[in-house]
This record gives C-alpha cells, structure tokens and sequence, in this order.
C-alpha cells in the first residue's frame, strides 16, 4: 500500500513538472511582457527614466515579503493572501498616484501657459514661437508635454495633431478647453490673443470654483474616512487585548457569513461615501 502511494506522488510531481510547470512558467513569461510594455508606456508618458524591468520585479518581491510580514505582525494564517494581494497592487497604484500628480502639477501651470502663450502672440510671434516660449520658460512637467508637440511637429506630425495628442495624454478640462480654442481658432481665423485672454478668465475662475468645492466637501470627505477605517481599527484594537475574542464568529458557519457581509457592507460603505462627497464641476 505504502509502495503505491509512493509511486502515484512520484507520478503526481512528475506530471507537474512536465505538464503544468511548463504552462505555467509559458503563461508567466507572457504576462511579464505584456506588463513590460504596459509600465514602459506609463514611464515615457511620466517622462521617468527607469527601466521596466526593475518596476516589474517589485510585483515578484513584493507579494511574498508583505504577506509573511503580515503574518507575523498579525499571526493569522489569511493575512497572507492578504499582504500579497497588498505587494501586488503597490506598483501600479504608486505608478497611477505619479500620474495623477503630474496631471495636477500640469493642471496648476496651465493658467501661466496659457498667459506666456497670449503674451508671446501679442509680441508678434506664431503659435509654434509661443509654444517653444513655453517651453523655454515654464518648468516641468508642463514644459516636457510642450516640448513633445514641438517634437511632434518638427518630425512632420501636425500642429492639430500634436495638440490633439497632448490633450488624450493628460485628460485635463481646462487643457481641453484651450485645445480645442485653438484648434476652432486656427479653422476660423479667430483672434487668438483674445481667446486666451478669455480663457485665462475662465481656468482661473474655474479653479476658483473648485477650490471652494474642495472646502466645502472637506468635512463630509473626513468623516467618511473616519467611519471607514474606524471598524477596522476596532477589531485591530479589540484583538490586541484578546486574540480570541472573534473566535466564536471564525469557528461557525453562520458567524464566517455575518463576517463576510459585515465586509461587503464595509467595502459597499466606504464606496458610497466616496461618491457622495465627490462634486462634478
């Protein structure tokens, strides 16, 4: 009986390695390529000059590192698809926060854009002339996005092309607005130096709009963030003077189900907040 047993692990390894492993590794390597090209795009859009392929490591190290330290801080045995789950969103969340800032640093400059570019065209230069002025005099990241439609152009790419381009890489409003001044401007022979004289008014009130906004909803914002973390910052709090004081819901089925849809309703929650203190201007 032993000698069976032997034999069918024996061939159960076998065919893992021949069979799965193999499968594995192959679909592996196609993700780790496609990821690749995926964190090389996000970098050139940030202009940051880092190699994928260190990025890419961080979602092999990461995983593993978190979720043996989870479980040793916490000791329970969940927390370790937890601290993996954790390790493998810390990359592209930490790429996503670097765009998003950048978005908002081009976001804040667009307004001084917007007056060197009506001051260059008061000052007898051409669109092209105002955008290299820019470039020239604004720091980053919004003289880099400048810089590329000049680049874009040089290399024979259109002027209407190159600034619809610049407006699909940010996705701002008040930058969209200025594309498409622009753009009705050059179709229609329009005083530019004018629309942006007008649009400079607009972006600042705007601004002006948002910031107010951001103060009125900033309480609503605060307290949803309180109530959100404040039931996991119970359990942590309870477990730490009785280890085993959610015993009674962990070791029944009836108590693992009130759990899970305690969670559910948290995630549910913590959403619906969100949304609720969020304002669409």
């Amino acid at each position: 009986m032993i000698l069976i047993v032997i034999i069918c692990v024996a061939l159960a390894i076998i065919f893992l390695s021949v069979v799965i492993f193999p499968l594995l590794e192959a679909r592996l390597k196609i993700w780790q390529h496609q990821k690749e090209k995926v964190i090389s795009k996000e970098l050139d859009s940030l202009f940051f000059e880092r190699n994928p392929k260190n990025i890419m490591r961080l979602y092999f190290i990461l995983p593993p590192v978190l979720g043996l330290g989870f479980y040793v801080f916490t000791n329970m045995w969940f927390m370790i698809v937890v601290g993996a789950i954790v390790g493998l969103g810390i990359p592209t969340f930490v790429l996503k926060m670097r765009n998003s800032q950048r978005r908002n640093k081009v976001g804040n400059q667009l307004l001084d854009a917007v007056m060197a570019l009506s001051s260059a065209l008061k000052g007898g230069l051409s669109l092209l002339q105002a955008i290299e002025v820019v470039e020239e005099e604004l720091p980053a990241p919004i003289n880099q996005e400048f810089g590329l439609v000049i680049r874009e152009n040089k290399m024979g790419v259109t002027m209407e092309d190159s600034l619809r381009n610049l407006e699909k890489r940010m996705e701002i409003e008040e930058l969209s607005l200025l594309v498409n001044s622009i753009l009705v401007a050059r179709e229609t022979g329009g005083d530019l130096t004018k629309v942006f004289s007008r649009l400079g008014t607009t972006i600042r009130d705007n601004r002006k709009l948002k910031d107010s906004i951001k103060t009125l909803t900033m309480q609503g914002r605060l307290q949803g963030v309180i109530m959100s973390f404040l039931p996991i910052g119970f359990v942590w709090w309870v477990m730490t003077f009785n280890r085993n004081h959610f015993d009674i819901m962990l070791n029944s089925d009836l108590g693992r189900m009130l759990l899970i849809v305690a969670v559910i309703l948290q995630v549910i929650g913590m959403f619906m907040i969100a949304k609720f203190s969020q304002i669409k201007v």
